[in-house]
C-alpha cells in the first residue's frame, strides 16, 4: 500500500491565546474521534484502551524557538501601559474570554467549560509529542454520526463515510493564522512555561516537546487508497502492519481521512515554520 502590534494591546492578548487555542484544537481533534471510539466499542474500529499510560521515559526532545525580534514602537511603549498576563492558577477565565473572542464554533464550548487549562495543554502536548493521547484530559463532545465499516465478503473496510464526521471540528482549526498565533507565542510563554515546570520541564524541553508535538502530525501517512481491517472478536485492527505499528495520535489522525488529515499537517506545518522562523527571514 502506498503511504501516501496589532497597535493595540487588546488584540495582543486575543492573538497571544491563538497558540494555546490551535495547538490544543490539534489534540482535540484526535481526542474527539478518541472519545467517540471509547463510547460505541462494539461497532468501532481500531479502539484505544481507555486508559492510556505514557511509554517508559524516552529521552526528552530539547529544542530552542527562537524569539522574535519584534520592533516596538518607543513612543508607544512610553504612552501605553503594557498588558500583563494572569497568574496561572488564575488563567482559566481569561483563556476562555480570549477563546471566546477569537472564535464562536460550538465546538469549543465543552472544552472551555473545564478548568486547569492550560495545565491540561501542558500535559496533552506531553503526550502528543510521544504519539499518545491522553483522552480524558479535555472533555470535548463526539464527532457527527458513529463510526462505521462495512463488508466485502470476507474483508472489511474502513467506511469513508467516517471522514465527514470531523469536518466541522477540523474548520476550526483551519481558520486560525498560524503566522499570528507564533507571532503571539513569545507573549504567552510564560505561562507554557509555569505549566510545564510543574510537570518537572525546562524552557527548551517545553519547545522541544511543542516541535516533537507538530512533528507526529506532520509525518503521520496520508492514505488516500481504502482502508482495510482485520477482527479479532469485536477489536478491529488495520490489517497493514506498518499502519498498524504508528502511534495512537497518528492512527486517529488516519481515521479522520486524507483530506483532513492534510488540512492539519499543513497547519502544523505553518505552524512549526513560523515558530522557527518569526521574523520571517527579515
Amino acid at each position: 500500500m502506498t503511504r501516501p502590534k496589532t497597535s493595540a494591546n487588546t488584540s495582543n492578548f486575543v492573538l497571544a491565546i491563538g497558540t494555546l487555542a490551535s495547538i490544543i484544537i490539534v489534540g482535540g481533534v484526535l481526542y474527539q474521534a478518541q472519545k467517540d471510539d471509547l463510547l460505541d466499542s462494539e461497532i468501532l474500529s481500531i479502539p484505544e484502551q481507555q486508559v492510556i499510560t505514557l511509554p517508559e521515559a524516552p529521552e526528552v526532545p530539547e529544542a530552542t524557538i527562537p524569539s522574535s525580534n519584534e520592533i516596538i514602537d518607543e513612543e508607544m511603549e512610553a504612552t501605553e501601559e503594557k498588558p500583563t498576563l494572569p497568574r496561572l492558577d488564575e488563567s482559566d477565565q481569561f483563556v476562555r474570554d480570549r477563546i471566546s473572542m477569537m472564535s464562536s464554533k460550538e465546538g469549543l464550548k465543552t472544552w472551555l467549560s473545564t478548568d486547569d487549562l492550560l495545565r491540561r495543554s501542558a500535559s496533552y502536548l506531553d503526550g502528543l509529542s510521544r504519539g499518545v493521547i491522553l483522552g480524558k484530559i479535555f472533555p470535548l463532545s463526539s464527532p457527527e454520526r458513529t463510526f462505521a465499516t462495512h463488508r466485502d465478503g470476507d474483508i472489511i473496510w474502513l467506511n469513508a463515510g467516517n471522514y465527514e464526521r470531523y469536518n466541522a471540528t477540523i474548520q476550526v482549526l483551519t481558520s486560525i493564522d498560524m503566522k499570528l498565533v507564533a507571532q503571539m507565542f513569545h507573549f504567552s510563554r510564560p505561562l507554557l512555561e509555569s505549566a510545564f515546570s510543574e510537570l518537572g520541564y525546562q524552557p527548551r524541553q517545553m519547545d522541544g516537546i511543542i516541535l516533537t508535538a507538530l512533528d507526529q502530525v506532520i509525518s503521520t501517512p496520508v492514505i488516500v487508497e481504502p482502508i482495510q481491517l482485520t477482527r479479532d472478536s469485536v477489536i478491529y485492527k488495520f490489517a497493514d502492519p506498518g499502519l498498524e505499528s504508528l502511534t495512537p495520535l497518528q492512527k486517529q489522525l488516519i481515521r479522520s481521512g486524507p483530506e483532513n488529515t492534510q488540512r492539519l499537517q499543513q497547519q502544523a506545518i505553518l505552524l512549526k515554520n513560523s515558530l522557527l522562523d518569526p521574523n520571517g527571514g527579515d
